[in-house]
Parts: structure tokens; C-alpha cells; sequence
């Protein structure tokens, strides 16, 4: 078992009990089965970041969350300095590693993802208010926003609005790798009330 797939299943774990929900309740929430939810919390299973986005939008928090503990306030500045980066979750073909998870007084996670040749991520539409900002640091790839496929090659960005549908494809022969720098509204990481399905 991977030390990140032992951090995943006691931060869901974790956060299920915090919100008093049963796994019948989280599979309604989350639109991820109970079994699934099940073995992700026994570490039996590793879920893919489709899985993965679906839990954390289901659960209201960042995807980093289930990543990476948490980080000390960004009011202490000199908490990240010198943190080694390492790529902590791969499921397909995409890598995800937390550069800055999320942090509520600031409302943004920081991600590098790395595609993979060929690949292709469609992502369903995250609550409202969720913007992406992604600047592709090597190689080239395309994201999906308003219904068309925009190249962005090295060093260039774009910003959308992820509450919508969107994606993410590598149609070259090398590795795409990219920041995704997510912004959450205000209050996000706040469960709210009669939320159950």
C-alpha cells in the first residue's frame, strides 16, 4: 500500500465521520458507489482523479484535501520554504502532485499535473463559482472550455470558469506538464445545510 493511498483513506474516513455521514449517505452525495467509497477507506482501492474530483465536489473541499495534509496558515510565510515535491497520486494517465493545497483564507490550491501522451480528461462542472487557471510548462496540450478544444503550447495560460464542462487532452508524443491553480468562492469549504440528496 502507498503511503498516499493510507493519507486518502483516513482523510476520507476522516471527513465522513466529521459530517456525521453514513457511506449510503457519502455514495448520494458524491455520486461514487459505497463499495468504492468502502475499499478507498480500507485502502483496497486507488481512485482514479475523475473518482477523485467527484468525492471532493460531493464532499464540498479541494481535491488536495484528500491529497496532502494540510499546510500551516499562508500567514506563515516561511512554512513552504525549502518543501520538497514529490508526485504523490497517479491514476491513468495523469499525475497530480499538490504544490500549495488548498488554503481557506486564501481560497486557492496550487497542482502540477503531468498528461500523459494521448490522453484525454473530460471533467464534469465543479460548484459554482470555481475558476481554473492553467499555465503549461512543458510540452503542449488543449483544454476544453465552452466547447471547443484551445492549443496551448509552453509557456502559455488560460483562465475559465470551471463550473462548467471542461477538459484536458495531450495529443503529442511527449508529456504535457501544467499548473493548475484553482480558486474557490468564498466559504467553500463550508458544508451546507439540507446539502444531502
Amino acid at each position: 500500500m502507498q503511503e498516499s493511498d493510507n493519507y486518502l483513506s483516513q482523510a476520507l474516513k476522516g471527513l465522513r465521520k466529521q459530517r456525521n455521514w453514513s457511506l449510503d449517505q457519502a455514495a448520494a452525495q458524491t455520486g461514487v458507489s459505497k463499495a468504492m467509497l468502502g475499499q478507498i477507506e480500507r485502502a483496497e482501492s486507488s481512485p482514479t482523479i475523475a473518482t477523485l474530483w467527484k468525492i471532493s465536489k460531493g464532499f464540498q473541499t479541494s481535491i488536495s484535501y484528500f491529497l496532502e495534509p494540510p499546510t500551516a496558515p499562508a500567514r506563515d510565510a516561511d512554512n513552504q520554504a525549502g518543501k520538497p515535491v514529490q508526485k504523490v497520486f497517479a491514476a491513468d494517465s495523469l499525475q497530480v502532485t499538490p504544490l500549495f493545497p488548498y488554503d481557506a483564507s486564501l481560497g486557492f490550491e496550487l497542482l502540477e499535473l503531468t498528461l500523459m501522451p494521448g490522453a484525454v480528461r473530460l471533467s464534469e462542472p465543479h460548484d459554482q463559482g470555481v475558476i481554473e487557471h492553467v499555465m503549461v510548462i512543458e510540452g503542449a496540450m488543449e483544454v476544453l472550455e465552452d466547447g471547443r478544444w484551445i492549443l496551448l503550447p509552453q509557456r502559455s495560460a488560460v483562465r475559465f470558469a470551471a463550473d462548467k464542462p471542461h477538459g484536458y487532452r495531450n495529443l503529442t508524443e511527449q508529456a504535457s506538464v501544467f499548473y493548475n491553480l484553482i480558486h474557490y468562492p468564498p466559504g467553500y469549504d463550508k458544508p451546507k445545510v439540507g446539502n444531502l440528496r
